[in-house]
C-alpha cells in the first residue's frame, strides 16, 4: 500500500470515527439522569381538601433523586455498539481508500513502464468500468502514451528511410571517384555523374529539412494568397513538365477564392501533388484539376490522373514520408512530395485525402478554410 492510500484512509477513518462518537455521545448524554429532571413526591399523608392544589402525578421519565450520601448511577456507555461501529467505520474507510489509490498507483506504474521506453503501456483496460475523473485522466494518459509511440516510431522509421535513400547516391559517387582514379581519360564523364549524384542529395536533403521544419509548426509568415494566380503558375509548370509525354493539363479557372496562407508552401504543396499525378500519368493521358467553393466557406481543389492508381489499403499511407508502393516507381522521387502536401494543407486548417478514380488513376481531393 502506497501513502496515499494511508493518507485516504486516515481522514476517511477519522471522519466516520467523529461521527460515530459523537452520535453516540449524544444518545449517551440524552438517557442520563440529571438533577433538574427528578422530581420531589409530596409528602405521606391524606390529599388537600381543594383538587385544584392536589399535586399531580410524576412524567413518566421522571425519578425520585436517591437518598443523600447515596451514589448516583448512570446507564452504562454501549460498548457493543462501539464495538461494531469501529470495525464498519475500518472496513469503510479501507474499500473507500483502495478505490481511490488503486488507480493511481496504476497510472504510476503506466507512467515509470514509459519512461523506460515501453510505450506500448496501456491503463484503460485496468481501469474497469469506472466513470470517473481517474478513468479520464487514464484515457489521456493512453492517448499521449499512444501518440508518442506513433511519432517515435515515425522517426525511426524516417531514419531507416533516409539512411537507405542515401546509400544509392552515396554508392554511386565512390564508383565515380573510383572509375575517375583508375581512368583518368573518363574524367568528364565521372565529374558530369557526381554532379548529378550532389544534385540528388541536395534535393533530398532539402525536402526533409522542410518536411522537419513543417512537423516543427514553423509555416512562415502568413498573407492573403490569390488562389486563382497560384494554380495558373502550377498548371503552366505542369504543362511544361509533361510535355515531354504529351500529357495534357485540363484545367479552367473556378470562381475567384483567397486563402490566408505562406504563399510559397501553399504552392509547393499543391506542385507536388500535380507532379506527382503528371510523374504517373502515361503518355498521353490527361490530368485535370478542378476547383469548387463549398457553402461552409471552404475552397475545394481536386486533381485527378489516368494512372495506375494506388491499391484501396494504401490510399492512406501514400502520404507517409518515403513510402514505396507495391511495385510501383516513383519516377526517381523520394516519396516526400505528397508527406509535405499533407504538412502544409494540415497547418493551414484543410484536409488533403486519396482516393480512386472511376476510370483508375488516383484522385486526390483539398480543402481548405477561404479568409475571413
Amino acid at each position: 500500500m502506497g501513502r496515499l492510500f494511508w493518507k485516504f484512509f486516515l481522514f476517511i477513518w477519522l471522519a466516520q470515527l467523529a461521527g460515530v462518537f459523537g452520535t453516540g455521545a449524544l444518545f449517551w448524554l440524552e438517557r442520563q439522569p440529571f438533577a433538574g429532571s427528578a422530581v420531589q413526591l409530596p409528602p405521606p399523608g391524606p390529599p388537600p381538601a381543594d383538587d385544584r392544589f392536589a399535586p399531580r402525578p410524576p412524567p413518566e421519565f421522571a425519578r425520585p433523586l436517591p437518598p443523600p450520601g447515596e451514589p448516583r448511577h448512570g446507564r452504562p456507555l454501549p460498548l457493543l455498539p462501539i464495538v461494531v461501529g469501529l470495525f464498519v467505520s475500518l472496513l469503510c474507510a479501507s474499500g473507500l481508500a483502495w478505490y481511490f489509490a488503486k488507480p493511481i498507483r496504476q497510472l504510476r506504474q503506466a507512467f515509470e513502464t514509459a519512461a523506460e521506453g515501453q510505450l506500448a503501456v496501456r491503463v484503460t483496460p485496468a481501469m474497469g468500468g469506472r466513470r470517473d475523473e481517474l478513468a479520464d485522466l487514464g484515457r489521456d494518459f493512453d492517448r499521449m502514451s499512444g501518440r508518442l509511440q506513433s511519432l517515435v516510431e515515425g522517426q525511426q522509421r524516417l531514419l531507416h528511410d533516409v539512411s537507405y535513400e542515401l546509400r544509392s547516391p552515396l554508392a554511386r559517387l565512390q564508383a565515380a571517384i573510383g572509375l575517375a582514379r583508375q581512368q583518368p581519360a573518363r574524367m568528364e564523364d565521372s565529374l558530369q555523374r557526381i554532379e548529378r549524384e550532389s544534385e540528388r542529395m541536395d534535393r533530398l536533403v532539402g525536402e526533409l529539412l522542410s518536411l522537419s521544419r513543417l512537423e516543427a509548426g514553423a509555416g512562415g509568415p502568413l498573407e492573403m494568397v490569390d488562389v486563382g494566380d497560384l494554380l495558373l503558375d502550377i498548371v503552366e509548370d505542369a504543362r511544361f513538365e509533361g510535355s515531354a509525354r504529351r500529357i495534357r493539363i485540363a484545367y479552367e479557372p473556378g470562381p475567384p477564392a483567397v486563402l490566408q496562407a505562406n504563399g510559397e508552401l501553399l504552392q509547393r504543396a499543391i506542385e507536388n501533388v500535380m507532379r506527382n499525378a503528371v510523374r504517373h500519368s502515361p503518355e498521353g493521358g490527361t490530368v485535370s484539376l478542378t476547383t469548387r467553393l463549398s457553402a461552409g466557406g471552404r475552397l475545394g481543389i481536386r486533381i485527378a490522373d489516368q494512372g495506375g492508381g494506388v491499391p484501396e489499403a494504401q490510399l492512406e499511407a501514400i502520404f507517409e514520408p518515403f513510402f514505396r508502393g507495391d511495385g510501383q516507381s516513383f519516377g526517381g522521387g523520394y516519396g516526400l512530395g505528397l508527406a509535405i502536401a499533407r504538412r502544409v494543407i494540415g497547418m493551414l486548417g484543410g484536409t488533403i485525402r486519396a482516393s480512386r478514380g472511376g476510370e483508375g488513376g488516383l484522385v486526390v481531393d483539398i480543402e481548405l478554410p477561404l479568409a475571413a
